[in-house]
């Protein structure tokens, strides 16, 4: 009779030691992990458009405007070192998503020289700008640095081209 009570004790804690892992393991039945993809610093690897001053400029999943840089080829970044200090690329892990206002058919990644990779759209690496403080800011916008220039890219995946604006003319006032 005493030897019966410790063997139901181990038995309930072996089903309940199984029961642990199996809910932490299994990962939902064979599919692949739902966890979304992640930029470098661990958020959500989402690009988005929002409108700021100069019109409707893509985003990272902080708001933080995105830029391309005229002297990349094709997919190929040629921002590396200083510049990369500077213009940190948009690297993610796994496939980014597209948010409000981007086309999911124009995300895409390359591979950099150092063997990390960039998000991409519309065949342009995407960098931020280190001056962006904060969500909305264009600090970047039509700077030259780096021996190129310097763009925020419009929803299209193009570089924006600002807003007109009324030269003079008398408004009538």
């Amino acid at each position: 009779m005493t030897l019966k009570r410790p063997i139901t004790f181990l038995a309930g804690g072996a089903v309940f030691l199984l029961a642990a892992l199996a809910v932490t393991g299994c990962g939902g039945g064979g599919s692949k992990s739902s966890a979304p993809p992640t930029t470098a610093d661990g958020r959500a690897a989402t690009v988005s458009v929002s409108n700021v001053g100069l019109g409707n400029v893509l985003v990272d999943s902080k708001g933080r405007t995105l830029y391309l840089f005229s002297r990349d080829t094709g997919t190929m970044s040629e921002c590396n070192g200083a510049c990369a200090v500077n213009w940190p690329p948009l690297r993610a892990s796994g496939k980014p998503t597209s948010g409000s206002g981007a086309k999911a058919s124009l995300i895409s990644m390359s591979t950099r020289s150092d063997g990390t990779r960039q998000v991409t759209y519309n065949g342009h690496p995407l960098y931020l700008f280190k001056n962006d403080g904060k969500p909305g800011d264009t600090n970047g916008e039509g700077l030259n640095a780096f021996g190129g220039s310097w763009f925020a890219v419009s929803s299209a995946g193009n570089q924006v081209s600002p807003p007109a604006t009324s030269s003079g003319g008398g408004s009538g006032y």
